[in-house]
């Protein structure tokens, strides 16, 4: 039987958005071009749009993973929505583009990564981007927080959230340099190697990657089922540093986050790198990271859950492999949680969960 398509779906269907060409790159707060993936936006009623994005096939750090099969970064399709979230705030309310944006909390939830599985051809990602918050002082924005529908075609193939606040230049040095008691804002300019922290640098495959230089972590210790560990400051690095900045990046906080998981899930669980994927990812931010404090991250490994008998959970193929996912009927799936917390002289920056399923090769 034929489903008829749902209002949604044919109002999608009639945008006719485009993946032709990316959009000005400082509607997305990036210098580089190939650091954007944005490639359309258009309105969809007083507090809804929709964008479009496409996932590269490749790319320097957002496609090193030794993954197999391999499917898409869950830290890509974060970046595709804090993306279509910075460009729906200049384009649809009223942000002016030189305003300073401050990460408030992230989440992914991936319910079918078989169909972002990486293939032949760039994933053409549709984002229906919902604002649920708008916070308003003197008839200016100040503050947006986003709930984003993710589709593969006539396909939702998972849910994020977004929370941005925003604040001119000056208002915005102003509360950094009241953060920091008056001390000047450093630049991650002047961090061209990797710094900030102690220790050795953690083996690339042990957190899943091929190239050291995207690796975050550093001086990993392991003791029962919990993880320490420093996060390195690539100020250089291309993609987590594309321009200079004055703080720790949310984005880089979550990538060492997803980093000290997949290290856990190996040390603790005995899972792969390459046979887990990161299905959830959220994280609520409280105060900004500095440049010239360590960063301490103290990961708790869950117990690994088993998979069921068959029919309990949810298999989806993928090219190459099947993704093992369960379904909110199904707790008995073989993932394991982990819950981070990031530290700064003695105090939190952040808390952050992660669901990592197994990802399994056919018999």
């Amino acid at each position: 039987m034929t489903t008829a398509p749902s209002q949604l779906e044919q109002d999608l269907a009639a945008l006719e958005l485009s993946y032709s060409r990316t959009v000005d790159r400082t509607l997305v707060h990036r210098d580089s071009l190939g650091e954007v993936f944005l490639t359309d936006l258009q309105p969809l009623g007083t507090a809804s749009y929709v964008a479009a994005a496409q996932l590269p096939r490749s790319h320097a750090y957002y496609g090193d993973h030794l993954l197999s099969p391999n499917v898409y970064d869950p830290v890509l399709l974060l970046e595709a929505c804090r993306q279509a979230a910075l460009a729906g705030a200049h384009a649809y309310f009223s942000v002016p583009r030189t305003d300073k944006f401050i990460l408030t909390h992230l989440r992914v939830h991936l319910s079918r990564p078989d169909r972002i599985a990486v293939g032949p051809t760039p994933c053409q990602l549709t984002l229906h981007v919902t604002t649920s918050n708008h916070y308003v002082r003197e008839g200016r924005t100040n503050g947006l927080d986003y709930d984003v529908d993710l589709r593969v075609g006539d396909l939702s193939i998972g849910r994020a959230g977004i929370g941005l606040r925003f604040k001119s230049p000056e208002s915005y040095t102003a509360l950094r340099l009241r953060n920091r008691d008056q001390r000047p804002l450093p630049s991650s300019a002047d961090h061209p190697q990797p710094g900030s922290a102690t220790g050795a640098p953690v083996e690339p495959y042990r957190v899943g990657r091929a190239n050291a230089d995207n690796v975050v972590l550093t001086g990993i210790e392991v003791a029962a089922d919990t993880l320490t560990a420093g996060i390195r400051t690539p100020g250089s690095h291309p993609s987590m540093f594309d321009h200079p900045q004055d703080h720790l990046p949310g984005m880089v906080i979550a990538e060492a986050a997803r980093q000290i998981a997949l290290y856990g899930a190996l040390d603790v669980r005995g899972m792969s790198p390459s046979r887990t994927y990161p299905t959830d990812l959220a994280v609520t931010f409280s105060r900004f990271g500095e440049l010239d404090s360590p960063t301490t991250l103290t990961a708790v490994v869950g117990e690994r859950r088993d998979a069921g008998r068959p029919g309990e959970g949810a298999s989806y193929y993928t090219q190459g492999g099947i993704v093992e996912l369960g379904d909110e009927s199904t707790p008995d799936t073989d993932r394991v949680p982990v819950r981070v917390e990031a530290h700064q002289d003695g105090e939190s920056l952040c808390l952050l969960t992660l669901d990592l399923a197994r990802v399994r090769t056919p018999r």
